[in-house]
């Protein structure tokens, strides 16, 4: 298994993030992996899944920064277009 080079907040893309999480989850699915590189999949979704975790909540500071800006103090809570 080859180890992605760790993403820094310089060089973090998000949907390259989810596409590389898709990708070890069909590999660990698949059964075809053995315990270690399991592993090694699993390590490697784990700090994805962090970044992932971490500029989603930097994205949604952000967000909160400019309604605070534009004078929409109040938080509104993301349903994701569901109705």
């Amino acid at each position: 298994m080859t180890e992605q080079t760790p993403a820094t907040p310089d060089n973090f893309e998000f949907e390259t993030a989810l596409q590389q999480l898709e990708q070890l989850v069909q590999r660990m699915e698949s059964g075809e992996l053995s315990l270690q590189d399991s592993l090694q999949a699993f390590e490697q979704g784990v700090r994805l899944t962090k970044q992932c975790q971490q500029a989603l909540s930097s994205a949604e500071q952000r967000v909160q920064i400019l309604m605070e800006q534009n004078g929409q103090s109040q938080a509104y809570p993301f349903n994701g277009g569901e109705q």
